[in-house]
């Protein structure tokens, strides 16, 4: 195994994978928010930079094949566990969350089993892309609930009557709370559909590997 800068990002980026839920155990919300989605940026930079970087220097290496797709995997899993933990099991966020859960296991699972075959499964551009829509929900999720916590914080403090004129645009908005709400509302739909997306190519990716395991599949007659 070499350390090259190419394997140090992917290590790194697995270290943060946790770092994602731990945040929530040690920082009030919204700023628990504001670290995760730090964290899930910064991890999501290295994934690229990591790769462009081994192949133009060709420092590409069989550690880092191996454990590119493990960092990615547990950096969207995890993060996918806490936006689903933290949005009151939302059905519109589980179910997508499921099919990319479910699809993660059943291909790494068909890896496992294909042994020295499994070059067979290696990535396609259908799940390239599903990878970056997976990223890119994810990250418009975590700034969705950022916008509702700071939109609660300028709430404080005021009487129902206030912040009722303040929504009905009786009184100005000084504190900006119309504003944050809509941005909330484009994060939380752009969020969910982008999820939708992403999930739809998962199961496109899915089948992809699963068809061409099947031959491998089947007992010897």
């Amino acid at each position: 195994m070499r350390w090259t800068l190419p394997n140090i990002l992917t290590v790194l980026r697995l270290l943060a994978a946790p770092g994602v839920a731990i945040a929530f155990l040690y920082f009030t919300r919204p700023w628990a928010d504001w670290f995760a989605l730090v964290l899930f940026l910064s991890a999501a930079l290295t994934d690229w930079f990591d790769g462009h970087i081994a192949r133009t220097w060709k420092l590409e290496s069989r550690f880092g094949a191996m454990l590119d797709p493990i960092a990615d995997k547990a950096m969207v899993i995890i993060a996918l566990l806490v936006i689903v933990g933290y949005s009151s099991m939302s059905p519109w966020l589980v179910l997508p969350a499921t099919v990319i859960v479910f699809r993660e296991v059943f291909v790494s699972g068909l890896r496992e089993f294909l042994g020295s075959q499994a070059k067979l499964l290696s990535v396609t551009k259908i799940a390239k892309w599903k990878t970056t829509a997976q990223m890119v929900a994810i990250a418009v999720l975590f700034s969705r609930d950022i916008f509702l916590y700071h939109m609660v914080e300028r709430m404080e403090g005021s009487g129902g009557a206030s912040v009722d004129a303040v929504l009905s645009g009786v009184v100005p908005d000084t504190a900006g709370i119309v504003w944050l709400g809509q941005l909330r509302d484009v994060a939380g739909v752009l969020g969910v559909t982008l999820l939708w997306i992403a999930a739809a190519l998962t199961l496109i990716s899915g089948w992809d590997y699963f068809r061409k395991a099947i031959p491998f599949l089947k007992d010897p007659s």
